[in-house]
């Protein structure tokens, strides 16, 4: 119980709570009159489509009284795209200071997937929805005198589904990557390589690349259709599936798959991507092979790190410049000074001063950073000066980490 306390509610509530402290902020109207669908951008277009999925998927499961499987739907929906997605990246959406058009039709997407899911869920949660649905909607009396939501097939968009999914699953890979090597994500990176032998795969990975590297804080992708030579990639038959069905065969299986070239692993991942399977041919009988009936790996190169999911392969560059290193070092300036903002109590739109107190080795990175980033770090402060010192200049400044000791940060509102 506990764990779905924080897992689903206390998710669910992130999101909530984000859009009301900015919506307050804005006077935002629910009742304003939405933009067209069409003329939404993309992430909003995706997460409505993947809305309205869910609806049909969860009202077909409560109709089949399968109240586990309802409940599954929506928290994958809310932890994995809503908070995890969504919000996390149409963040600074919601900080402009006017409400355009896209600011608009952020917080109309965000409104019209949290009234969503305070419905669809309120079977199952009924006190936290209801309260939910009532802190959204006025005039209402209860979430539970509503109809469910209604399944529009027109904003059902199944190819910007696979689009974004696919941004998804590689963002995830190139992040394990970061913890792999122990590289924090605000530090940047300069390249992944993705080999891709499908067109179509290509094209839609191409249309999120930008996304994809945001996300992942990495400056460039680029994408090859042959890794000879590049990526090394090995393969070992699932005994567990084979064994059911060619159990007679599986020592020469087993055979077979300690030979095959790195031509032949390409072939049979890419036909995982197809749904073809790839026929093995053997002497004692062809062996039809999909997914599950084997696991494929990457081994690692110098200076980069490499991991395989399924039919994806992504290689990350490791390597750290000195220009990466300092644009690093502006990153985490802009996290220290964040959080002084937070806990100092100022709005999200006050403009501030800032002095940072550094000495030897942390003192001679934050300056070099400055002098390339200052700029960079003011703007996502709203700084309107961003300063170095000593720190026998620090006085009273609040002491924050900063690598395996300490620097202070001075913060004062204008």
């Amino acid at each position: 119980v506990d764990e779905v306390r924080r897992k689903f509610f206390g998710t669910l509530y992130n999101p909530y709570s984000f859009f009301a402290l900015y919506a307050n902020i804005d006077g935002f109207d629910p009742k304003s009159e939405a933009g067209p669908m069409s003329e939404r951008p993309e992430i909003d277009r995706w997460v409505i489509s993947l809305l309205n999925t869910l609806v049909k998927d969860v009202v077909a499961a409560y109709e089949d009284y399968d109240i586990t499987a309802a409940g599954r739907l929506i928290q994958d929906f809310v932890c994995d795209h809503v908070s995890n997605w969504y919000v996390r990246l149409g963040r600074k959406r919601f900080w402009g200071g006017t409400m355009d058009t896209d600011k608009l039709s952020a917080y109309q997407t965000l409104y019209q997937v949290l009234v969503a899911v305070s419905k669809l869920a309120a079977p199952i949660a009924p006190f936290f929805m209801d309260r939910l649905y009532l802190d959204l909607v006025e005039g209402q009396e209860s979430v539970h005198y509503v109809a469910m939501p209604e399944y529009d097939e027109t904003v059902v968009d199944k190819d910007l589904e696979e689009r974004m999914a696919l941004a998804q699953r590689a963002t995830s890979m190139v992040l394990a990557l970061r913890r792999k090597a122990e590289i924090n994500v605000r530090k940047p990176l300069s390249k992944i390589i993705i080999p891709v032998i499908d067109a179509h795969v290509k094209e839609q990975l191409e249309a999120v690349k930008d996304l994809i590297l945001n996300e992942v804080n990495v400056k460039e992708a680029e994408f090859i259709s042959d890794t000879a030579g590049l990526i090394t990639k090995k393969i070992k038959p699932n005994f567990k599936t084979l064994g059911k069905i060619y159990g007679k065969q599986m020592k020469e299986i087993a055979a077979a798959f300690g030979t095959l070239s790195q031509e032949v692993i390409s072939a049979i991942q890419a036909s995982e991507a197809s749904g073809t399977g790839y026929v093995l041919n053997l002497p004692s009988g062809d062996v039809t092979l999909t997914k599950g009936d084997y696991e494929i790996s990457s081994e690692d190169m110098p200076g980069w790190l490499v991991a395989t999911e399924g039919s994806m392969t992504i290689a990350l560059d490791v390597t750290i410049t000195d220009e990466l290193k300092q644009e690093g070092v502006a990153r985490e300036l802009i996290n220290r000074i964040q959080n002084l903002r937070k806990s100092s109590g100022f709005d999200v739109t006050d403009k501030i001063d800032v002095k940072i107190f550094a000495d030897g080795q942390d003192g001679e990175e934050i300056a070099a950073s400055l002098e390339n980033f200052a700029g960079y770090v003011a703007a996502q402060t709203l700084a309107l000066s961003v300063e170095k010192g000593t720190l026998a200049e620090a006085g009273d400044a609040p002491e924050v980490e900063w690598n395996d000791g300490s620097i202070r940060i001075a913060v004062a509102r204008k």
